[in-house]
C-alpha cells in the first residue's frame, strides 16, 4: 500500500524531461537547417563573385537574394560578407538559428571560397 501515488510522481518528473528532450531535438534540426541555408547562400554568392567579370557586390547581392527566399524561418539576423581579390574570392555568412528552447541562441556560420575565374590564352609551343 506504500506505492499509492508513485505513478503520478514519476509522471510529474518524466513529462517535463521528455518535453525538454523533444525541444532539444527540434532545436538541433532548426540549427542544422539554418546552417544548410547559410551554406547554400554562401555557395551561390561565391559563384557570382568568382566569375570572370564578377564583383564582391554581385556575390553579396546573390547571397542575400537566396537568403531572402529561404531564410525567413530558421535563420535570423543573417549578415553577408564578400571578399574578392585578383586570385581568390570568399563569401561568409553569419547569423543565429531560430530559438525553440528558451535562453538558447545558437550561432550559424558558413563560408565558401575559391579561385577567381580568369581567361588564360593558350600559348603555342
Amino acid at each position: 500500500m506504500g506505492d499509492h501515488g508513485s505513478v503520478s510522481a514519476e509522471l510529474v518528473i518524466a513529462t517535463p524531461l521528455l518535453l525538454l528532450v523533444l525541444l532539444a531535438i527540434v532545436q538541433f534540426a532548426l540549427w542544422s537547417h539554418a546552417t544548410h541555408i547559410a551554406q547554400a547562400a554562401a555557395s551561390q554568392g561565391l559563384v557570382a563573385a568568382r566569375s570572370q567579370n564578377g564583383t564582391a557586390a554581385a556575390g553579396t547581392a546573390s547571397a542575400q537574394q537566396l537568403l531572402g527566399q529561404l531564410a525567413g524561418g530558421p535563420l535570423r539576423g543573417a549578415a553577408v560578407s564578400t571578399d574578392r581579390g585578383p586570385a581568390a574570392a570568399a563569401v561568409r555568412i553569419s547569423g543565429t538559428a531560430t530559438s525553440v528552447v528558451p535562453f538558447l541562441t545558437l550561432p550559424v556560420h558558413a563560408e565558401a571560397a575559391g579561385p577567381v575565374e580568369r581567361f588564360v590564352p593558350e600559348t603555342s609551343g
